[in-house]
């Protein structure tokens, strides 16, 4: 089944008044906190004198104040949620209900999932392909400090490997999703095998690391395609719940509704494909998302 949600075109005014007030305050607060000048009770600072340092009450309202100056500047209703830390202890993953291959579990083959077991209230953000190679989108997710996960296919991403290595620096993983994105289980093993380890060869050459987490393109795959993976030194293979797009949302389970540790879907793409920008969709998963209670977590941390 599928929900449309209407466009949020217009931004909510009262949302908006709430962040510059919010972001004036707060800074205030920080630099009264941690900014003021010496009382009489202190030894005087010369000219040269080192600034006195923020304290950890301070130094929380500055970057508070920052990430309500950089919803507002996005245009997002709401400062997004901060996740909680990492679990000291992984959680297990076994795959789906439904979504499992002969021979799934004697033979350890990657589990195919959707949801990450977890109690907490978040959600995970994975982008794939890798067609679109927006800076601006780069930007925002930093300013917001939102993290996520991209699977990328080769042949729409070796124009600008530069792109997702700064991607990479700012601490976002990047995956495996093919040399060529195709319909894998209309392939054989081999040739499965060579869509999948080849991009893993691509993965170590151009950004260091030979991942461990595999998206098969469409959500399609069969025993052969996780036999393949595995004998690439693939240990996961994460599809999706929900999947955002820059004018609705649509759902796997039958109540559309989002759970807890669901993961979430959506693309680089841009104008050329959907009536907006990555900025729109980023802003529209990020909006939704915060306005239901729940923060963006980081995959790899939960694996």
């Amino acid at each position: 089944m599928r929900l449309i949600v209407q466009n949020d075109k217009n931004q909510i005014h009262a949302g908006r008044s709430f962040l510059v007030r919010g972001s004036a305050v707060l800074v205030c607060a920080a630099l009264l906190a941690g900014c003021a000048g010496p009382d009489a009770s202190s030894p005087a600072r010369g000219p040269g004198a080192p600034a006195q340092a923020l304290s950890p009450q301070a130094r929380q309202a500055a970057e508070h104040a920052r990430l309500v100056a950089a919803a507002r500047r996005w245009g997002l209703d709401e400062v997004p949620l901060t996740p909680p830390p990492p679990p000291a202890k992984k959680p297990h993953i076994t795959a789906r209900d439904g979504f499992e291959v002969d021979h799934q579990e004697d033979w350890e083959l990657p589990p195919v999932f959707t949801t990450i077991p977890t109690k907490q209230k978040i959600v995970f953000l994975t982008i794939d392909d890798g067609s679109e190679k927006d800076p601006d989108f780069l930007r925002m997710m930093r300013d917001l400090k939102i993290p996520y996960t991209a699977f990328l296919s080769n042949y729409l991403v070796d124009d600008d490997y530069g792109y997702f290595r700064r991607m990479q620096s700012y601490g976002h993983t990047l995956n495996n999703h093919t040399l060529h994105h195709p319909y894998l289980p209309g392939l054989s093993y081999e040739e499965q095998r060579d869509e999948i380890c080849g991009m893993q060869d691509i993965m170590e050459r151009q950004f260091g690391k030979r991942p461990t987490v595999f998206r098969p393109p469409y959500g399609d795959y069969n025993q052969d395609t996780l036999r393949a993976a595995k004998s690439c030194g693939i240990r996961y293979a994460p599809i999706w719940n929900e999947e955002v797009f820059v004018d609705h949302w649509e759902y796997r389970e039958d109540d559309q509704k989002m759970r807890r540790g669901d993961i979430v879907l959506t693309h680089f793409r841009g104008r050329s494909d959907w009536n907006g920008t990555m900025i729109d969709d980023m802003r529209r998963f990020l909006n939704k998302v915060t306005r239901e209670g729940y923060a963006v977590a980081r995959l790899e941390d939960y694996l």
